[in-house]
């Protein structure tokens, strides 16, 4: 398990990531209007009931009482995306699309990323729905659309040098195929293990799934994939030979700069 911490891989067709902001804002925002913690329960469990996604619903195998019915069953597709259980489900999420959304935002375009996103997120929801329609347990959280940003990012820029928090408490620089090759392949190992684990694994491989189709289909003109250009965090420093050095000086252990610093 791994936390993305930062990448150093600049926007090149975009100023700022509008969209991604304006994303995380409204998760936020919402999140503070709904959470547990900071509105009533029975006003934060009415938001979950009535815009969360719930299969049986969707699949029309149960209805839910006229008063808890907040948008159409078909909205609950999106709706559900922007709701979370507590901080730390939020807060993940959103970690994940501000270090890898941004570089898929500036791939795409704010207007082709915002619909990737929401698409994304549906496709999540409607795995997660195939897997037991006639589920009742409301399904709420970013974490298929999160999915689909993560598999795009993968496809763009499997060679950027990203800083991640291994096993929550060893940060490491990494080429972001390790890390991301890791993570989508555990959802999918997931899935098939623990399919009706409280986490939606299927939501999460649906999501991964259409964020890896869309992306080939959605991104700018000229943009390729699997980008072969090697960027590093700031703190990673790659030092190259001068040409003097190639055409064969000698180098004395004195001379030579430590890898430490400055020789001592």
């Amino acid at each position: 398990m791994f936390i993305p911490l930062h990448d150093a891989n600049s926007l090149k067709h975009i100023k700022l990531q509008y969209v991604t902001i304006g994303l995380i804002v409204i998760n936020t925002l919402i999140w503070l209007v709904t959470g547990p913690l900071l509105a009533p329960e029975a006003f934060s469990n009415a938001a979950v009931v009535g815009l969360g996604y719930i299969p049986a619903v969707v699949f029309e195998y149960a209805t839910l009482e006229p008063g808890l019915v907040l948008v159409p069953d078909q909205a609950t597709y999106v709706t559900y995306a922007f709701l979370h259980g507590d901080f730390w489900h939020l807060a993940g999420n959103m970690l994940f699309l501000w270090v890898f959304g941004d570089n898929v935002e500036d791939a795409l375009g704010h207007v082709r990323f915002l619909i990737f996103y929401l698409l994304c997120a549906a496709a999540g929801a409607f795995t997660h729905g195939l897997i037991d329609v006639e589920s009742q347990a409301p399904l709420i959280g970013a974490s298929g659309a999160i999915s689909g940003v993560v598999a795009a990012y993968f496809l763009l820029h499997p060679k950027v040098r990203v800083w991640v928090l291994v096993l929550f408490r060893i940060p490491l620089p990494l080429p972001a195929v390790i890390p991301l090759a890791f993570w989508i392949g555990q959802q999918f190992f997931m899935l098939v293990v623990d399919p009706n684990s409280g986490v939606s694994w299927g939501a999460h491989v649906g999501g991964i799934i259409a964020g890896a189709v869309l992306v080939v289909i959605l991104r700018r003109r000229g943009v390729s994939l699997f980008d072969r250009t090697i960027i590093s965090p700031r703190a990673v420093q790659h030092v190259q030979a001068t040409p003097a050095d190639a055409a064969g000086s000698v180098e004395t252990s004195q001379d030579r700069p430590s890898p430490w610093g400055r020789p001592t």
